[in-house]
């Protein structure tokens, strides 16, 4: 899967996805940091990206309609410390079928997983 890793999540996380086999881009390797938002879903969405992010900006389904971009995963933990975040995506990106997440707006919390599909 080709992912586009948010500023505000681990930068260990890029690796760790991609020894499970994953094209991963992050925000701070392409010296996006600090961009907008708008910004941020241009780059990811040229290349056709997976945004893997923090930022509620992108759970409005009105907004970011499913089917109309490369996907979406929004992870929602109560205390999102870097070990917290880089434990749970990693656990979800090893126990899920990721490539069917593919044009869907996912959330992800500590309890469970809620797919918005096409």
């Amino acid at each position: 899967m080709k992912i586009k890793l948010d500023e505000n999540m681990p930068v260990a996380l890029a690796e760790q996805l991609r020894r499970l086999g994953h094209d991963v881009h992050t925000v701070p390797e392409e010296a996006l940091s600090g961009q907008s938002d708008p910004n941020i879903w241009a780059a990811a969405q040229d290349e056709q990206r997976f945004l893997i992010t923090q930022d509620l900006d992108f759970s409005d389904v009105r907004q970011f309609v499913p089917g109309t971009h490369a996907g979406i995963l929004l992870v929602r933990l109560r205390q999102p410390g870097r070990i917290a975040l880089l434990q749970t995506v990693t656990y979800a990106f090893m126990a899920e079928d990721v490539t069917a997440w593919s044009r869907c707006i996912v959330v992800l919390t500590e309890r469970k997983l809620r797919i918005h599909q096409p």
